[in-house]
């Protein structure tokens, strides 16, 4: 390996972990919208009340998204750094 110049196996291997950790983190957004979402129909909110539940959906999917994307690039970096 030439040093601080990355492979293009290791290029390739970054590019699959990228892909992977925004589809993966989009599952969760989703699911925590959907759930929030859910609840806005189910109970029957409508006008500021149904507004700021889904908006208040679509921040917590969006964080629950990113903490996603996050951990497994993390656990990425980790395991590169080991050597594997």
């Amino acid at each position: 390996m030439d040093m601080g110049r990355e492979s293009r196996w290791e290029k390739d291997a970054m590019t699959v972990e990228i892909v992977f950790a925004l589809v993966t983190g989009a599952v969760p957004a989703a699911a925590v919208f959907a759930l929030v979402a859910g609840f806005a129909v189910l109970v029957g909110l409508t006008g500021a009340a149904r507004h700021d539940t889904l908006t208040g959906g679509a921040v917590a999917g969006a964080a629950a998204g990113v903490w996603r994307v996050v951990r497994v690039l993390r656990r990425f970096d980790g395991w590169r750094r080991q050597g594997h």
